[in-house]
């Protein structure tokens, strides 16, 4: 229980920094949809290289901050050669991308489709190699327990971004001394990336830098199977956004993926939550794996995990006519694909936490599996059904490729690492939040919207009062707890 807790503390710091950080960032997200409005195309094109950027940090990450987790928690292994072993394998892969990316990002842009502009590829994609670089340091305040810094270095970066987009696409336009312009989202963010390396001084300096060569050896044999699953992860949630283009390659294309892009971002509340848990609960799980009540530790993680990623679905589509705010009114026509990409994230957040048996018994081949099938069915129901049902296959191949990877790990791990989760509850839920979900889209649309937001509010409220009265210590509680306990 002890355990529990302390990882409820640290997903809470880290949700908190997640949180409030990604609520900052959605300050972004209607600046470019008004500013950008959806016939310019220009979210499109945010939307399609920040995808491929995204696939490009776990290329150049490739598998080691699980694999810095894993060896760093080893008894036998000193921990500050791991750490910079790690560095040095990240850093060096780094500075060569960055070099290659010096003498061929002009090509490269043409290739995606952006030889008239080829700036807001190389400064996108040089943005990826210190966010890449930086993963480390941010792992290793991790490891040694310091979600505060860990906090306060994603939200500074977030605050400068958000500082500048407004002076760039707000006030000075205002003042008629730019003019709005995509690069200008492109430059900031790179801007930033680097400002950020020099607050990691203290992680990288102050200690000798030693580079194993049989320990980088077997961290790669570690790693690699986890690259490959972080490849097929990453495809699944970006590979729609990539493709797009490719199967719409018009004007209408760009405008289309930038509605999706645009909506898929008030869904982005799951990937929150899935991201503060998965930042605590990884070295949770290594530095858990010798107690002997491990595996119910786990399985109750679980089942909080998705008790409390529901709420966050029923407030999400309890509170869809305020959250649509977000964005500009001319993306509101993307809105049905929101409650379908929050279920994919759940997916994606279940299918986490079942990934730890593969990587607890060095496994991580299954991993790569499981991803892989995963991003294959989603990509099929990208191209199959693209082309005649636009961004809303999208959202469902997101379901079917997640769902798949999740069920797949679910009952192979079931053979390899079984845990008795405790599925008679997790169903009761998942069959709660459905059946509340299906009554608030039932309420007819000529209702006053008041009317509708009181009726879900009841509704919400009611799913909170079972998680109270079922799975928290009620008699515990100040003042009315003993009232409530049992006689």
């Amino acid at each position: 229980m002890a355990s529990l807790k302390s990882l409820a503390k640290d997903t809470a710091i880290y949700g908190l920094s997640s949180i409030v950080g990604r609520f900052l960032n959605y300050l972004l997200v209607p600046l470019y949809t008004v500013k950008l409005a959806a016939e310019s195309g220009g979210y499109g094109i945010i939307t399609n290289l920040y995808a491929y950027a995204a696939l490009l940090i776990v290329l150049l990450t490739f598998g080691m901050e699980t694999s810095f987790f894993r060896f760093i928690n080893k008894e036998e292994e000193n921990a500050q050669t791991v750490y910079s072993t790690t560095l040095m394998l990240v850093g060096g892969v780094g500075i060569t991308y960055l070099l290659l990316l010096c003498l061929f990002y002009q090509p490269l842009a043409a290739a995606l489709g952006y030889e008239a502009h080829p700036d807001y590829v190389f400064m996108l994609f040089a943005c990826v190699a210190f966010d890449a670089f930086q993963c480390i340091p941010f792992a290793y305040l991790r490891y040694k327990k310091r979600p505060f810094k860990f906090a306060a270095l994603k939200l500074l970066f977030i605050i400068v971004n958000i500082a500048l987009n407004l002076l760039f696409f707000l006030i000075l336009p205002a003042w008629n001394i730019v003019k709005v312009d995509v690069a200008y989202a492109f430059s900031i963010n790179l801007f930033c990336s680097v400002s950020l390396t020099f607050f990691f001084y203290k992680e990288l300096t102050g200690f000798q830098y030693v580079f194993d060569k049989t320990l980088a050896k077997r961290m790669l044999k570690y790693a690699w199977p986890i690259l490959v699953l972080g490849i097929a992860g990453i495809l699944n949630q970006t590979a729609d956004k990539i493709i797009y283009p490719i199967l719409k390659p018009t004007h209408q294309g760009h405008v289309e993926l930038g509605i999706y892009g645009a909506c898929v971002k008030i869904a982005m509340i799951m990937a929150m939550i899935t991201q503060a848990f998965r930042f605590a609960y990884e070295p949770f799980v290594f530095g858990n794996a010798k107690d002997k009540h491990s595996r119910e530790l786990y399985a109750s993680a679980m089942k909080y995990f998705i008790i409390f990623t529901l709420l966050a679905y029923l407030i999400v589509c309890g509170y869809l006519d305020i959250l649509k705010y977000l964005v500009g009114s001319s993306y509101w026509s993307g809105l049905k694909v929101v409650p379908i990409v929050m279920a994919a994230e759940i997916m994606m957040g279940i299918y986490f936490n079942l990934s730890f048996w593969y990587k607890l018994t060095d496994k991580t081949i299954w991993g790569a599996w499981f991803s892989g099938i995963g991003c294959a069915v989603l990509i099929a129901v990208n191209v199959i059904f693209v082309p005649h049902y636009g961004y809303m296959a999208c959202a469902w191949g997101g379901v079917a490729g997640y769902g798949t990877a999740m069920l797949l790990s679910y009952f192979v791990g079931q053979k390899k690492y079984p845990i008795a989760y405790p599925l008679k509850s997790i169903f009761i839920y998942i069959l709660m939040a459905t059946l509340f979900t299906a009554i608030m889209y039932a309420l007819p649309k000529n209702w006053p919207m008041l009317v509708r937001l009181a009726i879900n509010s009841v509704i919400i409220l009611l799913y909170v009062g079972h998680v109270v009265f079922h799975e928290l210590p009620l008699a515990s509680l100040p003042l009315i707890g003993k009232y409530l306990k049992k006689r």
